[in-house]
């Protein structure tokens, strides 16, 4: 959990004390909205009830489900807080950035749109940019178990952080609209874009720790990779081809030469003819 800046702590003791509830139940609060963006809260704390859910405008639900006395403050508090978060320049984060459900794995919701900056409220973590700097800032951001995603779109680059490693990949011309992993196939890291659910190995890998990655050579010995295109294998036939075609060619002449004869057996044609014909058949071998 991030710790509140001095100022941070004034806020939250002002907040108790005009809503009647202890330090910790605000910063417990303050929490929550904050993970919920600023419109929404999951908490869990004896003061409001025990477990319970609030939306901005709409929903409230209290484990102590029939006190709405109780609803009242603990909405009124969520409100406050909702307001104050919201003038943190650049803490919350705006636009859409979802993960969904596929194929029986298990999600979670990620981030929305553009980055957190930092707020006067919160003392800054440095494993909030654990990013390479060089990419600036995360159109979003993301983490399920020990996974952690930061998306870059002018970039073109996405950021993952698992095992204590960074490994960046070329997104491509895809424009990535969430992340999930599916635990039920291998725990497969996949991602939405334009094109659909995409596995993440299929990203061209750029670095690893911050080092360019270069795939690994092929062991001396193994054949190296092949081109798509492959010449088919009849091609040094071809000239054995060529030379049937010209022999073909010749008897063709041969059988012309051998009717221009009989024509000029039988008069059709002249001396000259047959000599010039022939001439220009022969020519042709």
């Amino acid at each position: 959990m991030q710790q509140l800046t001095s100022q941070g702590q004034m806020i939250v003791s002002d907040l108790a004390a005009r809503h009647g509830f202890s330090t910790d139940a605000v910063t417990h609060m303050l929490f929550a909205v904050l993970n919920g963006n600023g419109g929404q809260a999951q908490f869990s704390h004896g003061e409001f009830g025990g477990s319970g859910q609030w939306m901005r405008g709409g929903m409230i639900m209290l484990g102590d489900m029939f006190n709405s006395y109780l609803k009242g403050r603990v909405d009124s508090l969520c409100s406050e807080i909702s307001n104050i978060l919201v003038n943190q320049p650049g803490l919350l984060r705006s636009g859409s950035f979802q993960s969904q459900s596929q194929g029986g794995g298990s999600f979670q919701h990620q981030a929305n749109g553009s980055p957190a900056g930092r707020s006067s409220l919160f003392v800054p973590d440095p494993e909030d940019n654990w990013w390479p700097q060089d990419l600036g800032a995360p159109n979003a951001t993301g983490s399920q178990n020990n996974v952690r995603y930061a998306y870059f779109g002018g970039a073109r680059r996405l950021a993952v952080k698992t095992g204590g490693e960074v490994w960046v990949y070329d997104t491509l011309d895809h424009s990535i609209g969430g992340f999930s992993q599916q635990q039920g196939s291998g725990s497969d890291i996949v991602f939405g874009s334009q094109y659909g659910t995409v596995n993440l190995a299929s990203l061209p890998l750029i670095s690893r720790n911050g080092r360019p990655y270069s795939p690994p050579a092929a062991p001396q010995g193994m054949p190296s990779p092949q081109s798509p295109y492959q010449a088919p294998q009849n091609a040094p036939q071809t000239s054995q081809s060529a030379g049937q075609a010209r022999g073909a060619s010749s008897e063709d002449v041969l059988a012309a030469i051998e009717k221009l004869g009989d024509l000029k057996a039988k008069g059709f044609i002249s001396e000259d003819e047959f000599a010039s014909k022939k001439s220009e058949l022969l020519s042709r071998l």
